[in-house]
Parts: C-alpha cells; sequence; structure tokens
C-alpha cells in the first residue's frame, strides 16, 4: 500500500489539492493501492476558496514506497511564501532522504525550495510565481512553460490543474501508461505529459481525445496488443461498424488501430532490445511471427521524415529560402 500524503498550508486551493488527490482514489478505484492522508500545522485548515477542510496533526509512518505532495496556496500578503514551521520542514526533507518521493502544485514549490530539496535541481511552479522562485532561491534550476518537471525523487508541477498531470504522470510511472490513461478517462481528462520531455508512450501520446468508442477500442488494444485483434473484433468492442471505427480512430489519433497495435508492439520490443533481449525474441514476445516487421517498423521510426520542399522564387537575385522549424506542440495551460 503506497501512502500519499497531502501536507496542507493555510489558504490551500481546492483545485491544487483536489486534481491530485481525483488521480490517486481513481487509481485506486482500478485495482491500484493508494492510502491518502491529509495532514497540516492546523486540525482547521481555511481555503483560498472558503470551504474549510480537516487536517491531522500526526503524520502516518511513512516509507521510501510513499509520496508526500504539497498543494499550493494563496500567494497574497507578507511572507506568504513561508507557510511551514521548520520542524515540518524538516520532516518533508527527511521523507526525501530517507527514500521517498517529495512533489509539490504551484507555490508549494516554495516549501520544497525552503526544505532544501530545490538546491541544484531543476524545478517548476505557475507562470507567475516563476520569477519570484528564481530570484528568492538562486540555487534552483526554474524551468518555465511546462507542465511538471521531474528531477530525482522530487517532482513539481506548475499551477492549478496542471496538478493532474503531475499525478497521472507518478501513476503512469509506478503502474504503468495503461492504468494512467484509464485514470484519466475516468475523470474526463486528456492524458497527457510534461510539454519539456518526450511523450515516451502511445498510450498516453493518443489518448489525447474524448472519442469515448475509440478509447474502448484503445483499452482492448493496451491490454494485449501482442495478440492478433482481427478489425470486426475490435468494432464490436466499440459498438460500431468496422467503417465507423476507422474513421473514428483516425479522427481522433491520426492512427488506423492497426497502427496503433503496432506502436505499442514497438514500444514493448524496444524495451525488451534495452534489456538484454535479441531482436528476435523481442519480436515473438510482442506478436510478431518473425523479426522481420519489428526491424521494418523500426527503421521507420528511426527515420524522419523528410522537410517539404518550398518553392524558390526565379532570378539571378532570388534570396535562399530556410526552412522553418515548427514550434512544439500545445500543451495543457497553468
Amino acid at each position: 500500500m503506497t501512502k500519499v500524503v497531502f501536507l496542507l498550508a493555510p489558504g490551500v486551493h481546492l483545485l491544487d489539492l483536489a486534481g491530485p488527490a481525483q488521480v490517486f482514489s481513481t487509481a485506486a478505484d482500478l485495482g491500484a493501492e493508494y492510502e491518502l492522508h491529509y495532514v497540516g500545522e492546523r486540525e482547521d485548515v481555511p481555503t483560498a476558496q472558503g470551504v474549510p477542510l480537516g487536517a491531522a496533526l500526526t503524520w502516518p509512518r511513512l516509507s521510501a514506497d510513499d509520496l508526500v505532495l504539497v498543494p499550493g496556496w494563496r500567494t497574497r500578503g507578507p511572507a506568504w511564501d513561508d507557510k511551514f514551521t521548520r520542524a515540518t520542514l524538516d520532516r518533508l526533507a527527511g521523507h526525501h532522504r530517507s527514500g521517498g518521493t517529495v512533489a509539490s502544485v504551484c507555490a508549494g514549490a516554495f516549501a520544497l525550495a525552503r526544505a532544501g530539496l530545490l538546491d541544484g535541481r531543476r524545478a517548476t511552479t505557475h507562470h507567475e510565481l516563476q520569477e519570484c522562485l528564481a530570484t528568492r532561491h538562486r540555487r534552483v534550476s526554474v524551468v518555465r512553460d511546462v507542465l511538471f518537471v521531474t528531477d530525482g525523487r522530487v517532482v513539481t508541477s506548475a499551477g492549478i490543474a496542471s496538478g493532474i498531470d503531475l499525478a497521472l504522470h507518478l501513476v503512469a510511472v509506478r503502474h504503468g501508461p495503461a492504468l494512467a490513461a484509464r485514470a484519466a478517462r475516468g475523470m474526463v481528462v486528456y492524458a497527457r505529459r510534461n510539454g519539456d520531455e518526450p511523450q515516451a508512450s502511445a498510450m498516453l501520446r493518443h489518448r489525447a481525445h474524448v472519442s469515448d468508442a475509440v478509447h474502448r477500442v484503445q483499452d482492448v488494444i493496451d491490454a494485449r496488443f501482442a495478440d492478433p485483434l482481427p478489425l470486426a473484433e475490435l468494432a464490436a468492442a466499440g459498438g460500431v461498424s468496422e467503417r465507423t471505427l476507422t474513421r473514428l480512430f483516425d479522427r481522433a489519433t491520426g492512427l488506423t488501430p492497426l497502427r496503433y497495435q503496432q506502436l505499442l508492439r514497438v514500444e514493448r520490443a524496444e524495451h525488451l532490445i534495452g534489456h538484454g533481449a535479441t531482436v528476435d525474441a523481442a519480436a515473438h514476445a510482442v506478436g510478431f511471427t518473425d523479426a522481420r516487421m519489428l526491424r521494418r517498423l523500426r527503421a521507420r521510426a528511426a527515420t524522419p521524415p523528410a522537410a517539404p520542399t518550398l518553392p524558390q522564387p526565379v532570378g539571378p537575385t532570388a534570396p535562399t529560402v530556410m526552412p522553418v522549424t515548427p514550434a512544439g506542440g500545445p500543451g495543457r495551460s497553468s
């Protein structure tokens, strides 16, 4: 059983707390073993939105498998960044020294910084607080305009709703992206990853849609990607015709069901090869009859698409036209 301890400061923002709490609670309903605790330095904790909360004064006994998460709070008034006593901050730092994970949402990063947990680390916070964090804690390498940052066993996220992304990431790391995707679907949110790091899982990368039929089919493919999956069987799982499934799947993911299954197979094969398996063994483990298809798909994934040919002006003084690299894709705002 993994304990998730929310350390509550006076003026805590409800969504900073409720978003991650809902993720871990939903994951627990899906079979993950999470036990949620709420602690603070006072039993009655006022929130920024006016809803009073109750907190325990006594912390549960923690192990290296457990998580302490500090939600953000209203950043107004004098000494707004100094919400906890040194004893509480030392306890936070002690959990990390003992091998545990600590995390923050929004202004919660200032508690981690005051505890010394962000010194020499990369971290982020709400976009309106990033400059303040960089100025007040100069040993912190502040990463701007991302949803969350992981640096070892310290995870910090941006403002408000990004705590959901952080929690989904932690569930994916511990239990796999399939469970994180199911939790996101249950919460009716996009399963997204951090904007400044590669999106490592096709399960998450292609779950950023709200088509229930496609999600049902993806659930089947995620669980049985190594098996032969006829289109008729997948269409039945989605409750639609084969033609409709192909159209809906392409609209939601940009892929066919077969191509999506192949991506999952290749990702799993890459993992096995990275852990010492031969290409032949990995190919058979993920459902290919021989390694030739796996080699072709790996080569395709490793070959970047050709840059488009841009029209050149005609004439002796025609300027050189350089291809323009597009900016990164959109992510959820803070």
